[in-house]
């Protein structure tokens, strides 16, 4: 397996993770197709979204695959009064991932990173390793450290 911009991170930092490998559908690059792959459960994979608020820019919010983003709670949060997930056509000029690849290790430039409270209540999670088809196996708390995240409450279970 090559080494990608996540990976590194963490052995530089020592972090302790596994890697996993799925079969990529470029039909199916939501979380809950990953989990599917991997033989998980959606609740147990983390993905990274990135949004940008009117008034604080661009930022990556990390979250449990079986939720999605509550806009009034993030809103709250930021201090934004509107805020939209970038379009998959921005990823790569704002973070150097492509959609269905974006881990929040490793982007082109330093940004905001919120991690949603429930994505932190798991033993371990699946997050991407920067890499369609190629996920990292970690603690979240880790995720948290590796990161600089700050944990927030600002999602709500998909209905």
């Amino acid at each position: 397996m090559q080494k990608t911009n996540a990976t590194r991170i963490l052995d530089k930092m020592g972090i302790e993770y596994e890697v996993l490998e799925y079969d990529v559908d470029e039909d199916q690059l939501g979380a809950e197709h990953v989990a599917e792959e991997l033989g998980i459960s959606a609740d147990m994979t983390m993905k990274t979204l990135v949004v940008k608020g009117d008034r604080s820019g661009v930022f990556v919010c990390c979250l449990s695959g079986d939720h999605e983003i509550d806009m009034k709670l993030l809103e709250s949060i930021t201090g934004d009064r509107n805020i939209e997930t970038v379009p998959a056509s921005m990823l790569l000029s704002l973070t150097g991932y492509v959609r269905g690849g974006v881990s929040p290790l490793g982007m082109k430039k330093s940004y905001r990173i919120l991690i949603d409270s429930h994505a932190i209540s798991k033993e371990k999670v699946s997050m991407s390793a920067g890499k369609r088809g190629v996920q990292i196996w970690i603690k979240p708390t880790d995720v948290v450290k590796a990161t600089k995240g700050e944990v927030k409450n600002f999602s709500r279970e998909k209905h």
